[in-house]
């Protein structure tokens, strides 16, 4: 394993397969294009994101169905792989990367409790989604969802992409 910062690892990643990143957030509020352009000329690789906190902008700004929505709830597989495809049609980059979850200390219930994440991918040819139980306050959920979102891009970057 190597000692640098993820966002690093992602940029290089990116550069070498020529391909740019977008980001649509919720529950992690901009943490990761945050973290994505701490790093310098990561405006060759990182287009940019949308922070769809509220329902609204998942559906007006990232294509979510209402009925998505109504049907499997904002924190869900089925949102955030039309949220990752969304971004990357908005912005018309290679890959979409996306998060929803409850952040907390309040929003949880038994179905889907404080802590639980989920993180969707899209690229040309590839759709993934996976879900997270993460424990600690609101800021470390969110620091924990940011993380594992860029270890998983990395883990995709070097074997799928």
């Amino acid at each position: 394993m190597n000692n640098f910062p993820l966002e690093i690892l992602v940029g290089d990643l990116l550069r070498r397969r020529k391909f740019r990143l977008s980001t649509a957030e919720s529950c992690t509020g901009g943490l990761i294009g945050h973290r994505l352009t701490n790093v310098p000329g990561s405006s060759d690789y990182y287009l940019g994101g949308v922070i769809a906190y509220s329902n609204e902008v998942k559906m007006n700004q990232l294509g979510v169905k209402s009925e998505t929505l109504e049907r499997f709830g904002a924190v869900s597989r089925e949102t955030v792989l039309e949220m990752a495809r969304g971004i990357r049609d908005l912005l018309k980059a290679e890959i979409g990367l996306s998060v929803s979850g409850i952040a907390g200390p309040g929003g949880g219930s038994p179905d889907k409790p404080v802590g639980l994440t989920w993180i969707g991918l899209s690229a040309i040819g590839y759709e993934q989604a996976w879900s997270y139980r993460w424990s600690g306050e609101r800021l470390q959920v969110k620091e924990q969802t940011a993380e594992q979102a860029l270890q998983l891009l990395v883990n995709f970057l070097e074997t799928e992409g």
